[in-house]
């Protein structure tokens, strides 16, 4: 494609690519698309405001995920990052469960798509419904603005995730509680998930996704 360039490879199957002179993160996909992004050719668009995984490799995040890791994504939504997540993870599997069930109407057009996708509409909180469904998995991803986000994610670390694996959760501050300042809950929270988690990076979104931050973590198991 003309005035395309591909500048750096950042994970499997996901690049930053300059674009009439714009920098831009893309994953490869062979899909059209699917939220309303724009394709370059082969790259498909993926947007920081739109994904908050996007803002956070955009700010420096580099997690360890291979073409044929195994995924366990919680608070699927209508599948935006989950999407793009697929392009990557071409030899994997990604389990996304998603408990509101408008949003997973449109997941499930996705899902039907793309092979390496299995879709759960179930509770989050409740591991053990789909524990007969998810094998032990490399990678959870979580994505819940919900007070008990922290619970939710050890929890499923607890039934699903291997020994070594890793961990990402989007903590939204505001969600946790509204009385507090954000930097005294990340702080909280950061402190919580160390008990069972080896801490390796925390990257402020803050500039993309108001109250959130990333955190990466190792699971101890």
């Amino acid at each position: 494609m003309k005035n395309l360039q591909e500048l750096e490879e950042v994970l499997p199957n996901t690049y930053f690519i300059q674009v009439n002179g714009k920098r831009l993160l893309a994953t490869k996909s062979k899909y059209p698309p699917f939220y309303g992004e724009r394709k370059y050719g082969e790259y498909r668009e993926w947007i920081p405001t739109r994904s908050k995984l996007s803002a956070a490799i955009i700010k420096g995040l580099r997690p360890k995920i291979k073409e044929d890791t195994k995924i366990l994504y919680l608070g699927a939504a209508s599948g935006t990052t989950v999407s793009h997540l697929s392009d990557i993870v071409e030899e994997g599997v990604i389990y996304a469960v998603e408990y509101s069930a408008k949003p997973f109407v449109k997941f499930l057009e996705l899902a039907k798509e793309r092979r390496n996708i299995v879709p759960l509409l179930e509770d989050a909180r409740k591991p053990e419904n789909y524990s007969g469904i998810v094998e032990k998995v490399d990678f959870i991803y979580q994505d819940i603005a919900q007070r008990d986000q922290i619970d939710i994610f050890v929890k499923n670390a607890e039934f699903f995730l291997k020994k070594g694996g890793i961990g990402i959760i989007m903590v939204k501050a505001r969600s946790i509680d509204s009385t507090l300042e954000p930097e005294k809950i990340f702080k909280n929270v950061e402190k919580e998930l160390k008990r069972k988690f080896d801490l390796l990076s925390k990257i402020d979104i803050q500039s993309y996704h108001k109250d959130h931050v990333c955190f990466y973590l190792r699971w101890r198991g």
